[in-house]
């Protein structure tokens, strides 16, 4: 099966060779990488073309989570499957691209993702959201189990994702408007078509953010935003609060395990990611120069103005 590679790049830094030497390791290679820089200051172009990669050069007031995404898979007309991964997200081993790609022997799963492992410096709340959110069991997911799963469902990460072709063209493709979760976004679309999404816990990437307890909320402010303007998903699939239960108990748990100190840190954390959600849910109801305040995503919001 044909499959090529596309990362998205901005300023990717010393963490850029580890990415290209774990690329290279793979155990089955990609017919083509495809790096789309967004005018890095740095030295990715360069370097990404001295290892035989394919660059394409766009200006950062391009970039568009869905867009960017969607112009790799216009570019790479060959590819039965692409692959998307982010420049902080490390394979962790030689077969991790095989056993993503595996996925796709299935003919009725269009999209798969695999698991993440919080990276080897992550801290215990770190951690936690990564293990938590990444099981070490594999599953495939239909649209029947939204009356279980809810928003888990169409839940996918775009730091570490594949898509079949024919199933990304069924679903409409990449959205050009959404401020985050244009992952999610494509992965209900094709369950919604009846294809499926697999999880591949054999598939392994390092990947995990110390984001400060402010960047979390806006975090979740921008997933408000998206859920807000995007509120099919939650029609067709429910919502996340009993997600949001267990991962409360589960680090709560977790923090009395292994160090009762973090306790209130968490919660507080917890605090702000739900205010940043429901005030992202209520964005339309605040103005447009403190949603770029509130937001991570800051360049969505100049593309919209």
């Amino acid at each position: 099966m044909k499959y090529s590679v596309v990362i998205p790049t901005l300023n990717s830094g010393d963490l850029w060779l580890d990415w290209i030497d774990a690329v290279k390791a793979q155990s089955i290679q990609p017919e083509t990488v495809l790096v789309i820089d967004s005018s890095s200051d740095d030295s990715t172009v360069s370097i990404s073309e001295a290892n035989g990669f394919n660059v394409k050069v766009i200006s950062r007031s391009e970039f568009n989570h869905g867009a960017t995404r969607q112009l790799g898979v216009d570019t790479l007309k060959d590819a039965e499957v692409i692959v998307f991964l982010t420049q902080d997200a490390i394979l962790a081993n030689p077969d991790a691209l095989k056993n993503i790609i595996s996925a796709f022997n299935d003919p009725k799963v269009g999209v798969a993702y695999g698991r993440q492992l919080p990276r080897l410096e992550a801290g215990l709340i770190e951690s936690h959201a990564r293990n938590f959110n990444y099981s070490s069991k594999s599953r495939i997911k239909s649209f029947a189990d939204r009356h279980k799963l809810g928003l888990k469902t169409p839940f996918v990460s775009n730091s570490f994702a594949a898509y079949r072709r024919s199933a990304l063209i069924d679903a409409g493709g990449f959205p050009c408007n959404t401020i985050v979760s244009e992952d999610m976004y494509v992965a209900a679309k094709a369950l919604k078509k009846n294809w499926l999404v697999a999880y591949c816990a054999d598939s392994l990437v390092y990947h995990s953010h110390d984001y400060s307890m402010f960047q979390e909320f806006q975090r979740y402010f921008d997933i408000g935003v998206f859920n807000a303007r995007e509120s099919w998903i939650r029609q067709s699939f429910g919502g996340a609060e009993s997600e949001g239960g267990r991962f409360v108990s589960s680090e709560l748990h977790y923090l009395l395990k292994n160090s009762p100190i973090l306790i209130p840190q968490a919660m507080f954390r917890t605090l702000l990611k739900l205010l940043g959600y429901r005030l992202g849910l209520s964005e339309s109801l605040i103005p447009h120069k403190f949603k770029r305040v509130l937001s991570m995503q800051k360049s969505y919001w100049k593309q919209i103005s």
